[in-house]
Formats: structure tokens, sequence, C-alpha cells
């Protein structure tokens, strides 16, 4: 009660309302990143671009676009943007299954009002409501490879991905052209 009072007399004075804290009994392993804290919530997966915009695909795109997560606690939009591997990748992919579904997730909330950082989650475990098992968020690599057969090979994954090195091959490493990356290589290499 004593929240809710606050909370209001934020809002009516213009105030920001006092962050909720979604720490208790998160598993959540840290990252050592500024400004995050474990949280663990009850949300609904959605397609962002249908949820902001109108534009609905179906089975939320399967797969093909950013996932969001409807907190249950205060219908807030969170933006999902890792899972629980060391590159910044697979959130979408991790919860494109549960399109629709009410899910637990436990993993990192960033939030960091000076870098305009609001929402930002690190997705590490994933369960609809009322199941037991969890399911780590660690299959984007994996699912990866799955797709890109003749990109094996050493080195990180990006080097060999196809899309990248066509993105590379039309507009060069900078993005800004081949004859810019020329320059810029002969400029400071």
């Amino acid at each position: 009660m004593k929240r809710i009072a606050m909370t209001t007399a934020a809002l009516c004075l213009g105030l920001p309302a006092v962050a909720q804290d979604f720490s208790d009994g998160s598993e959540a392993k840290t990252w050592n990143l500024a400004a995050e804290t474990p949280a663990r919530f009850e949300a609904t997966v959605v397609d962002m671009l249908c949820e902001l915009t109108g534009d609905c695909a179906e089975n939320c795109g399967g797969g093909q676009r950013q996932m969001g997560l409807v907190r249950a606690a205060d219908g807030v939009l969170v933006y999902p943007n890792k899972n629980n591997q060391p590159a910044f990748t697979g959130a979408a992919l991790e919860l494109a299954p549960y399109c629709g579904a009410e899910v637990e997730v436990d993993g990192l909330m960033i939030e960091d009002p000076e870098l305009g950082a609001t929402n930002i989650y690190l997705v590490q475990k994933i369960r609809e409501v009322g199941e037991s098992e969890w399911v780590t968020a660690n299959s984007w690599t994996k699912k990866w490879a799955e797709a890109n057969p003749d990109a094996e090979g050493k080195g990180p994954w990006f080097r060999r991905d196809p899309r990248v090195n066509d993105m590379i091959g039309e507009s060069g490493y900078l993005g800004l052209g081949l004859e810019a990356d020329e320059a810029f290589i002969e400029e400071w290499f």
C-alpha cells in the first residue's frame, strides 16, 4: 500500500516512479555489466514490431523478428537483447518458440538513465508459467551452425556468417563502400 501511495504521489508531482525490484528468487549469473541487476518475472512473449506498430506476422514472425516481454506485474514492454551465451545474440531465437505464451524468465535487467538504457534484458532461463523445469537460453550458436553448415571453420561465427560476409562484400567493413574501405586501410594500416 505504501508503494502505491508513493508511486501515485510521484506521478502527481511529475517525479519518476519508484522502480520495481524483480530480483527476488533470481538465480541469474552476473555478467559484470554496468547497471545490471538480477531480474526474475512473468511475462507474455510478443513480437516487438507487432506490439509497437500493429504490424503483426503469424507466429511472431517465426523467429525472424525481435521478440519482447510484456511484464505481467506492470505491463511494461521489456527488450530482451541477449541470451545466456557470451555474444550479444540469441534472445529472439530463444523466445520465438514461446510466441504468445505466458512465461517466467530469469536473467539480468539493465537500467541506466544516463545511458538511456531502460528495460534492457539479458535472458538466461525461460519456462512456461506453471512448468517446473527451466530451459537454459543458450541454443543460438548451435542453431546458427545447423542453419549454416557450409560456414564451418575456426574463429567467431560472425567471421564465417554468409550474411555478414555478403554485406561486407557489398558495402565494405565500414559500411561506407569498398572505396572508403581501401582509403581507410591505406591510411591507417
